[in-house]
């Protein structure tokens, strides 16, 4: 498959379509760890150049939606409700793969980025602010 090509792949390569069946689905469900809230921490990571994004949290029906619709989708503690990226500033995240750690209790998802990843407008959450460890080079 081309390097261009999207692709979502979890424990082992998914049709060319990029969409899991729901059975497929529940194994993943099965292997995370959520947290007491029912969450689990998911880190973004633009799929090609390896640029940290962006963090948030799923629930289960978040990561059910994006394994079924190849979109990032996520749950917003402070709104307490599930909310796909770009439904409202149409910078939709197109997960080509979603990885869960070795603890089941972190999800990273490998995603396509169509505009900024952070609510302030920058394409990285972690623009914001850099610093390095003494006698650390920028």
């Amino acid at each position: 498959m081309p390097a261009t090509a999207p692709r979502v792949e979890l424990l082992g390569t998914l049709g060319r379509m990029g969409f899991m069946a729901p059975d497929s689905v529940d194994d993943v469900l099965a292997r995370l760890a959520f947290n007491e809230e029912g969450l689990v921490p998911a880190i973004a990571q633009q799929w090609d150049t390896h640029e940290v994004l962006m963090m948030a949290w799923m629930d289960e029906a978040a990561v059910r939606e994006t394994l079924e619709t190849g979109r990032g989708v996520y749950y917003s503690r402070s709104r307490g409700e599930r909310w796909a990226k770009g439904d409202t500033s149409g910078h939709v995240q197109h997960v080509h793969e979603l990885r869960v750690d070795c603890d089941g209790d972190t999800v990273l998802l490998l995603v396509d980025q169509v505009g900024a990843a952070c609510h302030t407008g920058d394409r990285s959450c972690f623009d914001a602010f850099r610093a390095l460890p003494a006698g650390g080079q920028a």
